[in-house]
C-alpha cells in the first residue's frame, strides 16, 4: 500500500490501477482489527459523503462517495448500494465515475430524486485546469430500473463566477410545485459561505434565483452539504459551515455539521420563518456530510458519514477509513429535533440480556439500552480492557442535566488537537435515557430517544470488550437491557 501519496497517485485512471495492487488491498483490509458488523464500510480505501440517499423502483439506494486504492480523498466515485429494509445492504460496487471532460477529477457529492423517467442523479464534477485549478460543474445522470446510469452531456449548472468561486457543490434537488430546486453548498467570491438555489421547469433551463436567507455569522468562509427537509411541513435545514467563528457557535470538531428549524419556508423569498437558533446536528467527534431526504412513507430520513475531512484514524494503516452511521428517522417534538435510528433496526436484536451492570467480555457488537431516574451521576464505560486502563466513558448527571464523552482513555490516540471530550446538556432534576450501539469501532448513542446524539470512533485493542456501569445511586434503581445486533456485512 502507498504510504506518501502524490496528486499523481490520487488521480491515477482507475484503469492504470494494477489488479494485483487491489487484491493486496483487500487483504490487508480484512485483517483490520476495527472492521464494522452492521455500519456501512468501504470495502477498500475511502468512504465519505453519503450520496443519492431515495426510494426507486421499490427499494431504497444509498450511495456513498468512493476512493477504492486507499485511504485518502482522491479520484472520487459513488459506490451503490441498495436495501429493502434499511439495515440489510446489498453492494452493487461502483456506480457514477468520473470519465469525462465536466469530471474528470471526481464525482463530489449529490442526490437523487425518483421520477418517471428514472432515478435522476444531480451532482458535482470536480474538474482540475492545466494550472491545477478547479472548475466545479453541477451535471445529471439518469439510472434506470435496471441499475444502468446515463450521463446527460452538458452541465444542468455552470459555475456563476461573478457571484461563486469554484467551492460550490453538493447538489440537493428537489421538486416543489412541478418546478425544480437545487440548492447548493457554496462560498462567494467575497470568501463567505452560501446555500446557493437554482429553480427551471425543466433541468435544462435551470437559473440562479438567489441565496438562502441564513445570518452571515453563521456561514463561515464555506458550506457543504446543504440539505432541506420538511418534517410536518416545517422546515429543517442541515449544512456544514467550514471557518465558523466560534465565538457566534460552540463547536470543537475540525467543522461541524448544523441544523436550522423554522415554522415555514418561503421559496419566494428563500427564507426559514421564525427560524430555530443555530445547533449541532450530532454532540460526538465524528459525524459530517448528513444527508437527508423525505421519504415516499412519509418519515424524513438521514445517514451521515462517521468521520471528518483532513482527519487521520487508525485504520488508514489498515488500508480504509470512514463508515456510514446507522439510518435515522428525523422527528420535531415541541419544536426540537430529534433523530433515532429506524424502527427496522430492531429486527437485529438477538439474545436479550437484563440488568447488566458489568461484562467481562461482550461480542463489541451490540445494543445497551440504559434507563437512570433523576438526581444520579455515574459513569458508563465501553470497550474496556480487564486492567481497567482503556475505556470510552460516558459520564452523566442527572441532577446538572450533563453528559461527558471521554475517549482519553484510548489505547489509539485520536485526533487530540481537537479535544478528547464532548458535552450535551439535557433536562436537569430529571430521568435519563440512552440507546448505545457499539459496532467494534462505531459508537452511536443516543439520548432520551433522540433529543440528543453522540457518534464517534473508537479504536480498541483486540479483546477490548468490557462493559462498567458505576452510579451513586445506592438503591440501584438502574435498569439495563442488552441485545446482540446481528452482523449484516460481508465484506
Amino acid at each position: 500500500m502507498i504510504k506518501h501519496w502524490t496528486d499523481k497517485d490520487r488521480y491515477r485512471p482507475y484503469n492504470e490501477w494494477d489488479d494485483a495492487y487491489l487484491v493486496e488491498l483487500k487483504k490487508r483490509v480484512k485483517q483490520s482489527n476495527w472492521r464494522l458488523g452492521f455500519h456501512i464500510q468501504p470495502q477498500t480505501g475511502l468512504l465519505n459523503d453519503p450520496n443519492g440517499f431515495s426510494f426507486f423502483n421499490n427499494q431504497w439506494h444509498l450511495f456513498y462517495q468512493s476512493y477504492p486504492y486507499g485511504p485518502v480523498h482522491g479520484l472520487k466515485s459513488w459506490h451503490h448500494l441498495t436495501s429493502t429494509d434499511l439495515i440489510h445492504w446489498k453492494d452493487l460496487g461502483l456506480a457514477l465515475q468520473p470519465n469525462n471532460q465536466f469530471d474528470s477529477h471526481g464525482i463530489f457529492s449529490g442526490s437523487a430524486l425518483s421520477t418517471l423517467e428514472g432515478l435522476v442523479f444531480m451532482y458535482t464534477g470536480n474538474v482540475r485546469d492545466q494550472n491545477w485549478q478547479r472548475h466545479s460543474y453541477q451535471n445529471v445522470a439518469i439510472m434506470d430500473s435496471g441499475n444502468a446510469i446515463n450521463k446527460i452531456t452538458e452541465p444542468a449548472i455552470t459555475t456563476p463566477t461573478n457571484i461563486f468561486t469554484e467551492d460550490i457543490r453538493d447538489p440537493q434537488l428537489l421538486k416543489i410545485h412541478k418546478e425544480y430546486k437545487v440548492i447548493l453548498g457554496a462560498q462567494t467570491i467575497n470568501k463567505t459561505g452560501a446555500i446557493a438555489v437554482f429553480k427551471g421547469h425543466s433541468l435544462e433551463d435551470l437559473k440562479y434565483q438567489g441565496d438562502l436567507k441564513i445570518d452571515k455569522e453563521l456561514s463561515g468562509y464555506m458550506i457543504e452539504c446543504p440539505n432541506l427537509v420538511f418534517i410536518d411541513k416545517h422546515p429543517v435545514l442541515l449544512f456544514c459551515p467550514q471557518g465558523l467563528d466560534h465565538k457566534q457557535h460552540e463547536y470543537q470538531n475540525v467543522y461541524p455539521n448544523t441544523y436550522l428549524t423554522g415554522e415555514s419556508f418561503s421559496w419566494d423569498y428563500l427564507e426559514i420563518k421564525h427560524p430555530s437558533a443555530l445547533a449541532n446536528l450530532d454532540e460526538g467527534f465524528d459525524v459530517y456530510a448528513t444527508q437527508a431526504f423525505n421519504a415516499p412513507d412519509g418519515r424524513a430520513l438521514e445517514v451521515s458519514w462517521v468521520g471528518l475531512p483532513e482527519m487521520e484514524y487508525p485504520t488508514d494503516s489498515d488500508g480504509w477509513s470512514g463508515a456510514l452511521s446507522l439510518v435515522k428517522e428525523l422527528t420535531l417534538k415541541n419544536g426540537e429535533l430529534f433523530q433515532y435510528p429506524v424502527k427496522e433496526t430492531k429486527e437485529l436484536r438477538k439474545n436479550e440480556q437484563v440488568n447488566i451492570k458489568q461484562l467481562a467480555n461482550s461480542s463489541n457488537q451490540y445494543e445497551l439500552e440504559i434507563q437512570i431516574k433523576d438526581n444520579q451521576t455515574g459513569e458508563l464505560q465501553l470497550l474496556r480492557s480487564e486492567d481497567g486502563q482503556h475505556y470510552l466513558s460516558l459520564h452523566f448527571d442527572t441532577t446538572m442535566g450533563k453528559l461527558v464523552l471521554d475517549r482519553s482513555h484510548s489505547p489509539q490516540p485520536i485526533n487530540v488537537k481537537f479535544g478528547q471530550k464532548r458535552i450535551a446538556n439535557v433536562s436537569s432534576h430529571s430521568d435519563l435515557k440512552l440507546n448505545i450501539f457499539v459496532d467494534n469501532s462505531v459508537v452511536e448513542i443516543f439520548v432520551n430517544n433522540g433529543e440528543k446524539v453522540f457518534t464517534s470512533r473508537y479504536f480498541p485493542l483486540l479483546n477490548e470488550s468490557g462493559i462498567n456501569v458505576k452510579t451513586s445511586d445506592e438503591n440501584d434503581t438502574i435498569r439495563t437491557k442488552m441485545w446482540d445486533l446481528l452482523k449484516t456485512n460481508h465484506n
